[in-house]
């Protein structure tokens, strides 16, 4: 676990220098996965109509509810090295 904890480390570190900027569903992707890898399944209720970006966030962390922290590490490892090509 602690090796993958370390890709893990690395490529939220490499997400910062990528190449060129991800659109917008490809940056929810990477915010849910590191969320769920650190923080677990979402929690809260969802925000308001008023809290659009907020609202995108929670829904894209809340669609990976029941993934387990490795599982989301994995992928987030994954989809950086995606990424930079």
């Amino acid at each position: 676990m602690s090796d993958l904890k370390t890709q893990f480390e690395r490529a939220v570190a490499d997400s910062k220098t990528l190449p060129e900027r991800p659109d917008n569903a490809t940056l929810l992707k990477l915010y849910a996965l590191y969320k769920q890898a650190t923080s677990g399944d979402v929690a809260g209720s969802r925000p308001g109509f008023s809290d659009m970006v907020g609202r995108a966030k929670w829904d894209a962390w809340n669609a990976l509810k029941g993934t387990s922290a490795e599982d989301a590490m994995k992928q987030y490892v994954a989809l950086v090295e995606e990424l930079k090509g």
